[in-house]
């Protein structure tokens, strides 16, 4: 008896070995913005989105590295040789609690927002009963701020 199991036992560990290692599925790491003037840049993620600056491992005067999630950054990196326009299509999202809060906060600073189409300052609302509002950093890079409760 404890031969047959001891067969079975080496069997499992045989077929554990040579099965192939399952693929991990990618996790969102970090996103990199191109910037004019990276202090610029990083004053108004701080200030106006709010965001904690992280160490970096450069230390080139080249970085500055942002937390936007419990393991993600937003990395800003120096040396754009000037602001280029960017479509809204693409853009980076940001949940808050509060649509109308979050908005509060960017009239106290004077930063402009609106809706998608920039037609009114009014949150827009998704089909599935997300509110959303649009604004753009110093670089033009825009920036989605929505309720999303997911």
């Amino acid at each position: 008896m404890i031969k047959m199991l001891r067969v079975i036992v080496s069997c499992v560990c045989l077929v554990m070995i040579l099965q192939p290692a399952k693929a991990q599925s990618p996790q969102f790491n970090h996103t990199t913005i191109f910037v004019v003037d990276m202090n610029k840049s990083a004053d108004f993620y701080e200030k106006v989105m709010m965001l904690q600056r992280i160490p970096e491992p450069f230390h080139d005067n080249k970085h500055i590295w942002e937390k936007i999630g419990e393991h993600s950054q937003l990395h800003i990196v120096q040396g754009a040789k000037e602001v280029m326009p960017h479509e809204i299509e693409i853009h980076l999202a940001f949940t808050v609690p509060s649509v109308e809060n979050f908005a509060k906060h960017l009239d106290a600073l004077n930063i402009k927002y609106g809706n998608y189409a920039q037609t009114s300052k009014e949150p827009q609302v998704r089909n599935d009963g997300i509110k959303q509002i649009y604004l753009q950093d110093p670089d033009g890079y825009w920036i989605e701020v929505n309720d999303d409760k997911f």
